[in-house]
Order: structure tokens, then C-alpha cells, then sequence
């Protein structure tokens, strides 16, 4: 049975404020190291950041009539973390989806699969993760199943609907929303003991002692 779940609970704004700010690397590393997408997953452009709570989508390969009704299944924040049943090489998003979703105040895409008009992209204001370019066109198939907020697998990595997602040039990482504020209160910390880790690098300190090593 097709399926759109329109209400959701989502990570609190407060905790994506506080996440926005956060490496994704010390997001994964003070969360036990959980929570990495595929590392193919990629910004179409190296300054691209995005913070905000996960509207997943289960979209047919070739086909990306899913993704607009996720658009307009979002709210303002939301991010759309999307699965393509491993049909990677078609242009599932383009400069007209990049635009109905910022008219709708999205937080950006995150896709298992490619996009298209990258150069129109990279300079467009929302915040685009693909595994890369492709110009092929994808159908949209009325009678084709698909699913928007339910889990959706990436590899062994479960994204639900409501979860922390957070990207930017290293990847992307995914908290699960029941705790995410307390994984991001200690990626806060552990970032500020990164810095004072740096400082005794700069004063001289080996990485040998500083880490007893």
C-alpha cells in the first residue's frame, strides 16, 4: 500500500539550533560513532551545511514523483533523507524541485542517488547531498509504490522519520531523535575539549603525550 505519514514527531528545534553549529564528525564520534551515511553521499558543493529533522523517503528507482509529494509533505526545517532502492545513476532532483522546496522553507536533500542541474545547484541556497550528477530523467509512475516517513534503510544505518540529520563536506550523520539531545550536549563538549587539545598542540605538546599514546 502506497503511504505518506503526515504527522510525525520530530527532534526539537532547540537541539538542531544546537547541532547546527557542530562538525558531523564530532557529532558521530561523541554518539558512540553511530550513525554514518554512505560515504558517496556528498554536497554538491563543499560549503553546502544542513541541520534539521529527517522526512524520509522510500522512492522507486527511475522515478521521482515521491520526492515531490515529500516536498509538500515537509515542514519549514524538515530535510528529506531519500532511498532509491539502489537505482543510483538517474537525475532524481533538479533546479525545479531545489526551488518548490525552499518556497516551502525545506532544510535541504539528502539522497542515495544523483541530481542533476549541479552547477545551478552549487549556487541555489538549499543544501543538496547526492552521490553525485546524472542528467538521465526519471518518470513519475502514479501506480509505482513508494512510502514518505516510515524508517527507511541505508545500508546497515536505520533513518526514521523525526531524527537528527546533519551534513556537511565530510558527510552526513544521523542521530536517532529520542537521543539526540543528549548525543549533541556531548559532541558540544567534546568539541571544546578538542579545542584545548589544539592549543597544547600549538604550545608544543606531541599528539604522543597528549593522548598517552
Amino acid at each position: 500500500m502506497n503511504a505518506v505519514l503526515q504527522e510525525i514527531e520530530r527532534v526539537s528545534s532547540t537541539v538542531v539550533e544546537l547541532a547546527r553549529s557542530l562538525p558531523t564528525a564530532t557529532l558521530h564520534e561523541a554518539a558512540g560513532r553511530i550513525g554514518v551515511m554512505p560515504p558517496a553521499i556528498k554536497p554538491i558543493a563543499p560549503s553546502m551545511r544542513l541541520c534539521g529533522p529527517a522526512v524520509t523517503v522510500d522512492s522507486p528507482g527511475g522515478d521521482n514523483l515521491w520526492l515531490h509529494r515529500a516536498i509538500y509533505t515537509a515542514q519549514p526545517g524538515d530535510v528529506l533523507v531519500a532511498h532509491v532502492r539502489g537505482e543510483y545513476e538517474w537525475g532524481y532532483w533538479g533546479e525545479i524541485m531545489s526551488l518548490a522546496a525552499q518556497v516551502r522553507g525545506l532544510g535541504g536533500l539528502v539522497i542515495d542517488g544523483c541530481v542533476r542541474d549541479g552547477a545551478i545547484l552549487a549556487g541555489f541556497g538549499l543544501p543538496v547531498f547526492a552521490r553525485g550528477l546524472c542528467l538521465r530523467g526519471t518518470s513519475k509512475d502514479h501506480g509505482a509504490r513508494g512510502f514518505v516517513n516510515f524508517p527507511v534503510l541505508f545500508g546497515d544505518l536505520t533513518v526514521h522519520p523525526g531524527d537528527l540529520v546533519a551534513g556537511d563536506a565530510d558527510g552526513v550523520v544521523v542521530l536517532p531523535r529520542a537521543r539526540a539531545a543528549g548525543l549533541v550536549e556531548a559532541a558540544v563538549l567534546r568539541e571544546q575539549k578538542e579545542a584545548a587539545i589544539l592549543e597544547r598542540l600549538r604550545a608544543g605538546e606531541r599528539t604522543l603525550d597528549v593522548y598517552q599514546f
